[in-house]
């Protein structure tokens, strides 16, 4: 049976590693059909999936970044609450989300606690009338917004510097600040953070261990249960741990590594590039 929910995607440009090939195919390995929205050229893109152009959803004019890392963390997050506005039956997946088990909803809600904190959007599934889409798409209108969940203090001396000329862009702010934390604040605000998986269902490697998925031998079965939907692979930090720790290819018996088995995907064949362009990923 074909899952009912197709699921969306974002790539700048440039090569597709094993690692997001990897992601991808493990959707339609799943059932699902895989949209793959790009602003550029894209090279390796598995067999299946169906390539749009992202200004459908979001012109790449004005492309938002964080200034500290010069991640387009904040243009994906924009991206997504578009996508999830426009496109009925689709969920979204960053390209490092290992799908386990196919996507499934009743409610069109589909997203998950990453730790007691936050809910992350990494996997984010809202039905297009959802009021917590409504409040992060209105949020996100204003790159100069205060948010809400800040301190008192901090609202304070951010309202005092726009009112003198001077205000806070997004990109200057704390990390995630369009992200988890705006995605955690506006689903509690309207309840529906009722709908949010525990943290195995599709963040059961928390950032602190990724690493797990590299060893040899790992017993997974303490985090990946049958209740899980999805592995987080935290795709930038896991590139480059590959790079310099697994010399650019992950061990046989490892996690990563005999997912890349299952599913036939070759590290030689789509090597982690030594420099890429930085993608929208945790």
């Amino acid at each position: 049976m074909t899952p009912e929910y197709q699921i969306g995607a974002l790539w700048v440009q440039g090569p597709l590693s094993f690692l997001e090939q990897l992601c991808l195919v493990s959707f339609i390995d799943a059932g699902h059909h895989v949209v793959l929205y790009t602003y550029g050229q894209v090279t390796g893109v598995p067999e299946g999936i169906e390539i749009r152009d992202a200004n459908q959803i979001l012109s790449q004019d004005g492309f938002l970044v964080h200034e500290r890392t010069g991640s387009p963390a904040l243009h994906s997050d924009l991206f997504r609450y578009r996508l999830l506005e426009k496109e009925d039956r689709m969920i979204w997946a960053d390209t490092d989300a290992y799908c386990v088990k196919a996507f499934e909803t009743q409610t069109g809600h589909f997203f998950g606690w990453e730790s007691h904190k936050h809910i992350n959007g990494g996997v984010l599934g809202l039905p297009s009338d959802s009021d917590a889409l409504g409040e992060l798409l209105e949020f996100t209108k204003d790159e100069f917004a205060i948010p809400p969940w800040f301190s008192e203090e901090e609202k304070a001396r951010l309202g005092v510097l726009k009112d003198n000329g001077e205000p806070v862009h997004a990109g200057e702010m704390t990390w995630g600040v369009w992200g988890p934390h705006a995605v955690t604040h506006f689903l509690q605000k309207t309840g529906e953070d009722k709908y949010a998986f525990p943290q195995e269902g599709l963040y059961p490697f928390t950032f602190k261990n990724r690493n797990y998925m590299l060893k040899r031998g790992f017993d997974i079965s303490p985090y990946v249960t049958d209740n899980t939907y999805s592995i987080h692979l935290y795709g930038r930090r896991m590139r480059r741990r590959i790079v310099e720790k697994e010399n650019g290819i992950p061990k046989r018996w490892s996690l990563i590594g005999k997912l890349l088995a299952k599913h036939s995907i070759s590290p030689i064949d789509a090597p982690i590039p030594d420099k890429v362009v930085v993608q929208p990923q945790s």
